[in-house]
């Protein structure tokens, strides 16, 4: 931890400092505000302590420019002649506390702790709104991208059913993401499920719930995942790895809008909207008998085919271009340019893994690459993977 301590006072300034090195901190002084401005430009602080009587420029006017430059990052307010009216101006231009002289131990020690751990949950917040961002964005202005986007605006308000094809690492839960979203339900619970991590012997369990001691691991009543997505949207991904007896339950819960937990006599009621996704041809898994013709019907009202990127190659500079923003802010990196060789270099791959691949691909070269990723670049760190 990295803390400024901004006082025109030198015993104060020292007071603090041996203060906070106790409590093992870095600590950074500055005897007036112009200097303190200076520092708090060219380095990164947890938090700011400044006094605010002090000559030139004082405290008011530090917190003021300070606000402005980083508004993230808490700033105390430190006075010998306090009063509610400063105390108040303060807080309204910012402050994240006001404490008075003489400087108590105690008092100090709790504003430390309360401000950063007022930091961490704000900074912990905003990277979990990235990452809800993240997932819900269907990057591309191709053709069959464009047709998608067009089909989810026209088909998110209704309530049918849809069922989403494509390989792996396409995008298929993004665009039930952007179903959820655009739908009438997105104030609602958005529930996922991957039939496929899920063991054929706990998948009724898991969408239906189970009442205390069904069976033996059954120690209290569950409720499936269905009654969790009340209200919302059930998105069951990879469904064609369902076992034919779970899908005979799903097709009745389909039906009938009622669920029954194992172990349970009682019917439950369920509003829910389902979205389906498949790698497989279920078509074909029909043939072989691994996969209800009458269910495939209920689920695929709309059917909505992901391209893999090998499909759509025109993509990949804005592909490009919008993981390597997301990867700096989640990794708190300076921005890094693409050129537009290793752009073509990248267009030149065959994309088996599909979109996965390729983020992770750009995620090795912002790790690995300097300023400008190059050619070169993608030739050193890229190939590899596709070579035998």
């Amino acid at each position: 931890m990295k803390i400024l301590v901004v006082d025109d006072e030198r015993s104060i300034r020292n007071s603090m400092k041996d203060i906070l090195e106790y409590e093992n901190i870095e600590v950074v002084l500055a005897e007036n505000g112009a200097s303190a401005l200076e520092i708090f430009q060219k380095n990164s602080f947890d938090l700011v302590f400044c006094d605010i009587k002090m000559q030139g420029i004082d405290g008011i006017e530090v917190l003021d420019k300070m606000q402005k430059l980083n508004a993230e990052i808490p700033v105390v307010m430190i006075s010998g002649h306090g009063n509610i009216d400063t105390a108040v101006e303060c807080i309204k231009k910012g402050a994240y506390d006001f404490i008075e002289k003489p400087l108590d131990l105690n008092r100090i020690l709790i504003t430390l702790r309360n401000a950063t751990d007022k930091t961490a949950l704000v900074k912990e917040t905003k990277k979990l709104q990235r990452r809800m961002r993240k997932t819900s964005d269907i990057v591309g202005n191709s053709e069959s991208i464009k047709k998608i986007k067009d089909i989810i605006a026209r088909v998110a308000p209704t309530e049918a059913r849809i069922l989403i094809t494509g390989a792996n690492g396409t995008g298929k839960e993004l665009v039930a993401r952007q179903l959820h979203e655009q739908s009438n339900r997105n104030t609602g619970v958005f529930v996922e499920v991957n039939c496929a991590a899920i063991p054929s012997e706990l998948i009724e369990s898991e969408l239906f719930g189970h009442e205390k001691g069904s069976f033996t691991s059954a120690v209290k009543q569950h409720k499936g995942k269905f009654e969790q997505a009340h209200g919302g949207t059930l998105f069951l991904d990879e469904i064609g790895d369902m076992s034919l007896a779970a899908q005979a339950k799903v097709l009745r819960a389909l039906q009938e809008n009622k669920v029954l937990r194992v172990g349970g006599d009682k019917d439950i009621v369920v509003d829910v909207r389902v979205i389906a996704a498949t790698n497989k041809n279920l078509r074909g898994e029909i043939e072989k008998g691994n996969f209800r013709e009458d269910l495939y019907h209920r689920l695929s009202v709309i059917v909505i085919h992901v391209p893999g990127l090998n499909e759509r190659k025109e993509d990949i500079p804005l592909l490009a271009k919008h993981f390597i923003r997301e990867i700096c802010e989640e990794y708190s990196m300076p921005s890094k340019e693409i050129t537009t060789n290793a752009i073509k270099e990248l267009q030149k791959f065959a994309w088996t893994g599909n979109i996965r691949e390729f983020r992770n691909v750009v995620e090795r070269l912002m790790i690995l690459c300097d300023k400008v990723i190059d050619t070169k670049d993608v030739q050193a760190y890229a190939m590899p993977l596709f070579s035998d």
